[in-house]
């Protein structure tokens, strides 16, 4: 097995769905060892969200398939006195323990961040919540849409005369995802500084919010709502989602490269018009620029807008579809998609790392059968043998 970057880590995993799971995946991806703590019997029910690869079973769905590469299986039921004392047995075989129950869970469990620094006290503790540990949200459920909307985001999606919208995916999970990895390094990283643990609280509300910086500061600065409409798919003139003749096209024309967009779009005529002449002045006419671009871009294909547009230096690019992506030679030569064998899906393909430390390798192994770790786990850490498992599963803590 190549070694890791971060190869030295032992991560608790007590998440389900997307967010949880996507930190803990990047960890695996690293390298780390990570233990993923599921229900007997149940396991994440991300197992059973489709599409399934082959035939429809509990244990192939390709969300989880995804989000869970590379990590190991235990069953154990933490409302069982039994899980709880096993539980605190592999937290002290720890570095890490990332959970995304209801705030308070834990604690009722006996099981709250007292009980785990006391049993390991240079842990670190995640929580991933849609609206974190406190305030008059923390206890409410959440789906993906919850946190995006209530973020701020869905605010700003959207044509003006119309609803409000919400993107593609599970946005607001996996901006919680990757901030809880980045916030889980940084708080390992301080244990060897501060030599205590630290509970990191990850709210995605809040990880949402966070990346409404132009919109919101705006507003609090300027009391105006002139950045938190919604503006479809054109923002202004020259900064859109434009319709072409095999697809769209993405247009961001900063002043600077004004006279380049003119000159792409054959229209050279309008650096010598006073009503196109300065940004202010192209902003009163902003009607006729982007009608304009509208005549220009149905007329141009994608690969010939992003040939021009890179010859005159200026800022545009294709909308690639799925396929688009899949198929991208720039993608295709950072190897940026990984094929994965695994024995209920065949080949899938993956995307790979989101980013490149420079040193270690990542690797990309098949997502783990429900509680297909328990021997190796339970024996390795906690010297239990196949008849002390025997006991437990027939009890029902594992």
């Amino acid at each position: 097995m190549p070694e890791g970057l971060l190869s030295e880590l032992t991560i608790l995993d007590l998440t389900e769905g997307a967010a949880g799971p996507f930190c803990t995946k990047l960890f695996a991806d690293y390298g780390a060892r990570v233990i993923k703590v599921e229900r007997p019997g149940r396991g994440d029910p991300a197992r059973r969200v489709g599409p399934f690869p082959q035939s429809p079973n509990r244990d192939a769905g390709v969300l989880f398939l995804y989000l869970n590469t590379g990590k190991e299986s235990i069953t154990l039921d933490l409302t069982t006195a039994t899980g709880r004392r096993l539980l605190l047995d592999l937290v002290e075989h720890a570095d890490a323990l990332v959970e995304g129950f209801a705030p308070g869970h834990l604690q009722r469990l006996g099981l709250g961040i007292e009980a785990l620094h006391g049993r390991h006290p240079r842990l670190i503790v995640t929580s991933v919540t849609a609206f974190g540990q406190t305030g008059p949200y923390a206890g409410y459920r959440w789906a993906d849409i919850t946190s995006f909307a209530a973020g701020g985001q869905m605010a700003v999606c959207g044509d003006p005369d119309r609803e409000p919208l919400m993107t593609a995916g599970h946005q607001a999970a996996y901006q919680a995802g990757i901030h809880a990895f980045g916030a889980t390094l940084a708080g390992l990283y301080s244990v060897g500084v501060i030599e205590i643990g630290q509970h990191i609280d990850i709210s995605a509300m809040e990880c949402m919010t966070s990346t409404m910086e132009l919109a919101l500061t705006d507003y609090a600065y300027r009391k105006t709502d002139v950045l938190t409409k919604r503006r479809g798919n054109i923002f202004s003139a020259a900064v859109g989602v434009y319709p072409c003749a095999d697809g769209y096209l993405g247009v961001h024309i900063m002043p600077r490269n004004f006279a380049s967009f003119a000159r792409i779009m054959g229209a050279e005529w309008m650096l010598e018009d006073e009503r196109f002449r300065t940004a202010r002045s192209r902003l009163l006419h902003n009607d006729e620029i982007a009608a304009r671009t509208y005549a220009w871009a149905a007329g141009v294909t994608k690969a010939e807008a992003y040939r021009r547009a890179g010859e005159e230096r200026c800022t545009i690019t294709p909308v690639f579809t799925v396929p688009e992506v899949l198929a991208e030679p720039h993608l295709q030569a950072r190897r940026s998609f990984r094929e994965l064998e695994d024995p209920r899906a065949r080949k899938l393909s993956f995307p790979g790392p989101p980013f490149r430390p420079g040193e270690g390798e990542w690797e990309l192994r098949p997502a783990p059968r429900l509680g297909e770790h328990n021997t190796a786990v339970y024996g390795e850490l906690l010297g239990l043998e196949r008849r002390d498992l025997v006991r437990l599963r027939a009890a029902g803590a594992i």
